[in-house]
């Protein structure tokens, strides 16, 4: 069975078309600059990147390029579009309505968009996605893949906020989480690749990229996340602000002369490590800075382990113990020195890093020492391939 997986964004849109039965990647790519002026990456398995300067005006045009480029009688992947028997989509938000991925359906699509409010800038985009391959690709079943869906397993005291409690009825202001799809994944790999019970294990995973979230996850289960009803909350991102008194916000606003949407733009596209560091959001920028000598990137460098540190200490009191303490994503599958800065917060645990299998990127591998009384490992994300299994699940 071949899965086309579609992640759309407001002006971008990544793709990789699976073969689920071997889980082989056919094709991949993405689609850049959407309604500006249009910019598609098409890689086929075993051959270079192809990069095509074309008029995207909309993400119905962005989806002809991709369906065309996959079929081009010269570096297509497949003959014919036939030859894709379903499509998984990306969704970020499906509020409470959502606990699990969903086949998509009128019912469906209006659900997820009663959730618009709480992402509005993705889900309308992800929706939009829906309705051009549903126009462009008629009667190929979809799948809608939630950010929010394994995050649904937390308890009230765990998402509920020190709010009136009318804001949650009336609005369901709480804790969501994002990322999930990565969570799920990796948490599942983490007890196999460990060799965990599966039904008694205890595993915190630390999505770490530009934006970064740690989850809590008791056997098999999220139990605690720290992204919020936002992607804002949580620990020092690359533009975020991650937690800080609410009361800035006012304080802010009055002395900047701003209103609301000025001071959330500054939360969450001007603060985190670009905005204390003056230097960029991008880690390798960070670390060149902090070696010449920078105080401000060092700085916020520091924050961030120690915000990192922070939750996972928490995670193992929320959980009573830990298992495995596991790394994924950008900034968690290739930065060594911020895994072993971060872990050596965790004497009390008897972690312990063994630093040669630690200087290894992008691959699986287990990076605390034997005598470690908590094992520490580097697992690489895959949200595709987690949303491709989805897809086949609901749709075989």
């Amino acid at each position: 069975m071949n899965v086309l997986v579609i992640n759309c964004g407001s002006s971008s849109l990544k793709y990789q078309l699976i073969n689920s039965d071997t889980e082989d990647v056919l094709a991949k790519g993405l689609c850049e600059r959407i309604g500006i002026d249009g910019r598609l990456v098409y890689q086929k398995a075993g051959l270079d990147k192809e990069i095509t300067e074309c008029a995207m005006p909309t993400h119905k045009e962005a989806i002809q390029f991709v369906l065309d480029a996959l079929i081009n009688e010269k570096t297509g992947a497949i003959k014919s579009l036939k030859e894709v028997d379903a499509i998984g989509h990306r969704v970020v938000h499906g509020g409470e309505k959502f606990a699990a991925s969903a086949v998509i359906t009128d019912e469906m699509i209006a659900a997820v968009k009663e959730c618009n409010d709480l992402a509005p800038l993705h889900n309308p985009a992800n929706l939009i996605g829906i309705d051009v391959c549903s126009e462009l690709m008629p009667g190929v079943p979809q799948v809608g893949v939630f950010d929010t869906a394994f995050h649904q397993t937390m308890p009230a005291k765990a998402y509920l906020y020190g709010l009136p409690i009318e804001y949650y009825k009336k609005y369901k202001v709480r804790r969501y989480g994002f990322h999930g799809t990565s969570h799920s994944f990796v948490s599942k790999r983490a007890v196999e690749f460990l060799g965990l019970d599966k039904d008694n294990s205890k595993v915190i995973v630390c999505h770490l990229g530009n934006g970064s979230s740690i989850s809590a996850v008791k056997n098999g289960k999220c139990v605690d996340t720290t992204m919020g009803l936002t992607p804002l909350e949580g620990v020092v991102m690359g533009t975020r602000s991650g937690n800080i008194d609410p009361a800035i916000v006012e304080f802010i606003a009055k002395k900047e002369n701003l209103d609301i949407a000025g001071v959330m733009n500054v939360l969450n596209k001007k603060s985190g490590l670009q905005g204390m560091s003056g230097v960029g959001s991008d880690m390798r920028d960070i670390r060149a800075a902090i070696a010449d000598g920078n105080e401000d990137a060092k700085n916020a460098y520091d924050v961030l382990c120690y915000g990192i540190a922070k939750f996972v200490g928490g995670y193992v009191a929320a959980m009573n113990g830990v298992d495995a303490i596991v790394f994924t994503a950008g900034i968690g599958e290739n930065v060594g020195q911020l895994r072993k800065d971060v872990c050596s917060y965790f004497g009390y645990l008897g972690v312990e890093i063994d630093d040669k299998a630690n200087d290894t990127f992008s691959e699986e591998i287990v990076i605390s020492t034997p005598a470690s009384k908590v094992k520490v490992a580097v697992i690489p994300t895959n949200e595709e391939l987690a949303i491709c299994r989805d897809t086949v699940a609901l749709v075989k």
